[in-house]
C-alpha cells in the first residue's frame, strides 16, 4: 500500500488543514442558502404551483377548512396532490423571519391541491416535510370523505382517519402485483332460486347498474352468491365492494370469492390483519392491482378502481355503526358511493331492516327474493311457546323450560347439534301490558314508558312527559308487567338435563366459527352463533322477552333478526330442522318468525314509523351533555324551521370503567340528551346547523363537552 492511498484511508482526520480551509471557504461563498431544516427559511420555493393547499389532521369543527402552505423548490415533485405531509401549525401572525412564517407545531396533513397563488394575503409557513411520495388521497375519496363529514356533522380530518390507515413504510416500499386480466362472466348457480336473481347477475355482467334489497334463503349459501355477484361484476372490467358486520363474515365470503375468482383477485380488509399486512392490501387495492375488496366496516370507504357494485351485508347488525367521529353507518356510506360513482347497489340479509324496506318502497331499489314455495323449502319448521303455555307446564315451572322445548332437543339430538339462543346480559326489560303484551307507551311521541325509580309514576324515555293515567290501548288494560332476564340459569340447566352431551358455548369470551355436524349442544348469544356442519338439527331461541323488552325504537326489527340469523342455521323443515321460540305467539316479530316474513314485518313497521315521524321517514340527531351546557348549545344553534326538540330526559349514568356504549356521559357525571327531528328533506339543514354550532361554541372555547350524533342507530 502506498503512502498517499494510507493517508486517503484516514478520513477527515488525515485532511490536510488546506483542504479544510477550502472547504469551508466553498460553504461561505455558495450564492443559495441553507435552508433552516422544517422551515425552510430562505429557501427558494418552486417555480410553478408554490402554494399547496393542505388539509391537516386537526378533528375540530371550527378547523375544517384548508390550509395554504409554501413549497420549497426541494419538495416540488414530492408534494403533489393526495401526499402526505408535515406541517407547521399555531404559529403566530408575528412569527415572521425572512418572508416566511414559523413556529408552531408540527403536525400531520395531506396536499388535496396546488395553486398558483394563495388567498390569504399573509406569508405563508413552508411545508416542513413530504412524509412519503405515495399519493393516498384521491379525488373521489375526498368527495366521499367531505360528503360524509356533511351528512354527519363531523369534520373532514376525522373522517379521512376512518378512510385512509396508517402509513406503513415497509408495506410501502413493496411494488403490488400486476392486475389479472377480467375473469370470465360466473353462472348463476343458486341465483336461480330467486325471481330475479339470474337478471341481477346478467345486468351486472353486462356494465348495468341495478339496485336491489336481497332477502336471502336461510342456508350458508349467501356467500357464494355475494361472490358470484362480485364476479359478474369484474368480468366487465368493474370493480366491486363488498361489507359485512364481523370478521368471520369475512372469512366466509373470502372463501367463496377464492373459489370462484381464484387467487390475486381480491383483497381483505380489516383490522385483525396487523397494520403491515392491512396497509398492504389498501395500497393495492388503491393502486388497481385488485379489484374486489371484502371487509368490515372501515372497508366501506376502500379507493376501489372503477367501481361498479357495492355491497352490505346484513345492514341491521351494530358493527355496521362505526363508534369514532362522527359515526357513520356502513349502509348510508355505500349508498352515498352507489350515488356518486352511478353503480350497482345490493343490500342483503336473511331478514329485512325498515330502511331496506323504505328503499324499496321509494322506487330506489328493487326487492331480490324469493317465491313462497321456495321460502317453505328452504326454512325450518317454527313452534312458539307463550306465557299460557308456561303456566299449564309443570315442567316449565320447575325447570324453567317447557316440554316441547325438551322434546325438540331430544330429538334434534338424535342427528346433529341443537343450537340454543340465550339473550345478552344486560338487555333493559320495559313494560308491557299485563294482558296482552303490548308494550306501553307514551301518547306524545310513542317513546317507551318507564317507571321513575322510587314512585309509582310512569315517565316517557325519549320525551320526558309524565303518563299518570297510562291504559293499554289494544285491549283496555291497567295493569303493567316487566320481563325478568334468566338466560345463563336456563342454559344450565340444559346442560345437567343433558349430562351425556357435550355442552360448546359461543359468546364474548369466546365466539366460534364452526363446529362439528356431531351430537351437541351449542349455547350462544345472539351474532355469535356458529355454523354447524350440515346444519343444525335444531334451535331453542330462549327468553324471547329479553329482547322484546328493549327500551328501543328497533327492538321488535333487532329481535327478529337475530331470530332469523339463528334459524337460518337450522336445516330445512324437509329434513327435520324444527326451531322452538319462546315467546308470546301474538307479538308481531313472532308471527313474522312463524310465517317465515321479515319483508312484512319491515313494511308495517315502516308505515307505522311514517305516522309517528320516526327514522328512517324523518332525520333524527341525538344531542347530549351537562344540563348547562345542553341548555346553552340548544340556545345557540339555529335549528331548521321544521325541527321539533323531543326531551330533554336523563342519560343513564354510566358504569365505573371504561365506557361500553358510544356517547355515554363520563362515570360520575349526570348528562341529558334532547332527541331534534326534521321531515325529509330537511336533514342536510339540521346537520349543517348543528355544525356550525358546535364549531363555533369550540371556537370560543367551550369546555363543557357537548355530543352531537346524526340518524343514530337507536334512540331509546
Amino acid at each position: 500500500m502506498s503512502s498517499e492511498n494510507g493517508q486517503g484511508d484516514g478520513g477527515g482526520e488525515g485532511a490536510p488543514p488546506e483542504q479544510l480551509a477550502l472547504i469551508r471557504e466553498t460553504v461561505r461563498q455558495a450564492k443559495v442558502p441553507r435552508a433552516k431544516p422544517r422551515t425552510w427559511r430562505g429557501a427558494a420555493l418552486a417555480k410553478e404551483l408554490p402554494v399547496a393547499r393542505v388539509l391537516v389532521d386537526k378533528g375540530v369543527l371550527h378547523l375544517d377548512r384548508y390550509f395554504d402552505y409554501a413549497v420549497p423548490e426541494e419538495l416540488d415533485a414530492d408534494a403533489q396532490p393526495g401526499v402526505r405531509v408535515r406541517v407547521r401549525f399555531g404559529a403566530g401572525k408575528h412569527s415572521v423571519r425572512d418572508g416566511r412564517r414559523e413556529g408552531g407545531g408540527l403536525i400531520d396533513g395531506f396536499v388535496v391541491a396546488r395553486v398558483a397563488a394563495s388567498e390569504y394575503q399573509g406569508p405563508l409557513a413552508a411545508l416542513a416535510q413530504v412524509v412519503s411520495p405515495e399519493p393516498v388521497l384521491g379525488e373521489e375519496l375526498l368527495g366521499l370523505a367531505r360528503a360524509v363529514a356533511d351528512r354527519y356533522a363531523g369534520s373532514l380530518a376525522d373522517v379521512l382517519q376512518l378512510a385512509v390507515p396508517p402509513r406503513n413504510a415497509r408495506a410501502e416500499k413493496k411494488p403490488s402485483p400486476e392486475p389479472l386480466p377480467p375473469p370470465p362472466a360466473p353462472d348463476a348457480g343458486s341465483w336461480r332460486r330467486y325471481e330475479r336473481g339470474a337478471g341481477f347477475l346478467e345486468a351486472l355482467a353486462s356494465g348495468g347498474a341495478p339496485r336491489a334489497v336481497w332477502t336471502a334463503l336461510p342456508g350458508p349459501e349467501w356467500a357464494d352468491e355475494v361472490a358470484r355477484a362480485v364476479a359478474a361484476t369484474l368480468s366487465c372490467g368493474r370493480g366491486a365492494l363488498v361489507v359485512v358486520p364481523d370478521g368471520r363474515a369475512v372469512a366466509r365470503v373470502d372463501a367463496a370469492l377464492g373459489a370462484v375468482l381464484g387467487e390475486g383477485r381480491h383483497a381483505v380488509l380489516t383490522a385483525d390483519a396487523g397494520p403491515e399486512k392491512r396497509y398492504r392490501e389498501w395500497l393495492g387495492v388503491r393502486r388497481g392491482s385488485v379489484r374486489a375488496v371484502v371487509g368490515t366496516r372501515a372497508a366501506m370507504f376502500a379507493p376501489v378502481r372503477d367501481l361498479g357494485l357495492v355491497v352490505i351485508w346484513d345492514d341491521g347488525d351494530s358493527s355496521h355503526a362505526e363508534p369514532h367521529a362522527p359515526q357513520p353507518h356502513a349502509r348510508d356510506v355505500l349508498l352515498l358511493r352507489a350515488a356518486h360513482d352511478k353503480c350497482a347497489f345490493l343490500l342483503g340479509s336473511w331478514s329485512c331492516t325498515v330502511e331496506a324496506a323504505q328503499l324499496v318502497e321509494s322506487g330506489w331499489a328493487a326487492p331480490l327474493i324469493a317465491g313462497r314455495e321456495q321460502v317453505r323449502g328452504a326454512a325450518p319448521l317454527v313452534r312458539t311457546v307463550g306465557d299460557g303455555d308456561l303456566a299449564r307446564d309443570e315442567a316449565a315451572r320447575a325447570a324453567r323450560l317447557p316440554s316441547l322445548a325438551w322434546q325438540v332437543v331430544r330429538e334434534g339430538l338424535k342427528s346433529g347439534p341443537v343450537l340454543v339462543q340465550v339473550p345478552r346480559r344486560g338487555y333493559v326489560p320495559r313494560l308491557a301490558c299485563e294482558r296482552c303484551r303490548e308494550p306501553a307507551r307514551c301518547r306524545h311521541c310513542a317513546g317507551p314508558l318507564e317507571a321513575s325509580e322510587g314512585t309509582s309514576s310512569l315517565t316517557c324515555g325519549w320525551c320526558g312527559q309524565e303518563e299518570s293515567a297510562w291504559h293499554c290501548q289494544e285491549c283496555g288494560g291497567f295493569r303493567l308487567r316487566a320481563q325478568v332476564v334468566g338466560a345463563r340459569r336456563t342454559a344450565e340447566e340444559l346442560g345437567r338435563a343433558f349430562p351425556a352431551v357435550p355442552v360448546r358455548t359461543s359468546g364474548r369470551e369466546q365466539v366460534l366459527d364452526t363446529v362439528p355436524g356431531t351430537p351437541a349442544l351449542v349455547v350462544s348469544t345472539p351474532g355469535a352463533e356458529p355454523v354447524a356442519e350440515g346444519g343444525y338439527a335444531a334451535a331453542l331461541l330462549l327468553d324471547g322477552w329479553a329482547m322484546l323488552g328493549r327500551p328501543d325504537l328497533r327492538a321488535g326489527e333487532d329481535a327478529l333478526r337475530r331470530w332469523i340469523a339463528a334459524a337460518s342455521l337450522v336445516r330445512p323443515q324437509g329434513t327435520g330442522g324444527t326451531v322452538v321460540i319462546v315467546a308470546e305467539p301474538t307479538l308481531r316479530p313472532v308471527q313474522a318468525l312463524v310465517r317465515w316474513d321479515p319483508v312484512g314485518h319491515a313494511v308495517r313497521e315502516l308505515s307505522e314509523r311514517a305516522e309517528l315521524g320516526f327514522p328512517p321517514v324523518s332525520r333524527m340527531a341525538a344531542v347530549s351533555g351537562a344540563p348547562e351546557a345542553l341548555a346553552g348549545f340548544l340556545a345557540a344553534v339555529e335549528l331548521p324551521g321544521d325541527a321539533e326538540v323531543l326531551g330533554p330526559v336523563p342519560v343513564p349514568d354510566a358504569a365505573p370503567g371504561p365506557s361500553r356504549r358510544p356517547g355515554a356521559p363520563p362515570p360520575g357525571e349526570h348528562w341529558e340528551r334532547v332527541l331534534v327531528r326534521v321531515p325529509p328533506g330537511s336533514g342536510a339543514a339540521l346537520a349543517s346547523a348543528l355544525k356550525h354550532a358546535q364549531a363555533a361554541r369550540m371556537a370560543r372555547g367551550g369546555t363543557e363537552p357537548v355530543r352531537v350524533r346524526v340518524d343514530p342507530p337507536d334512540i331509546g
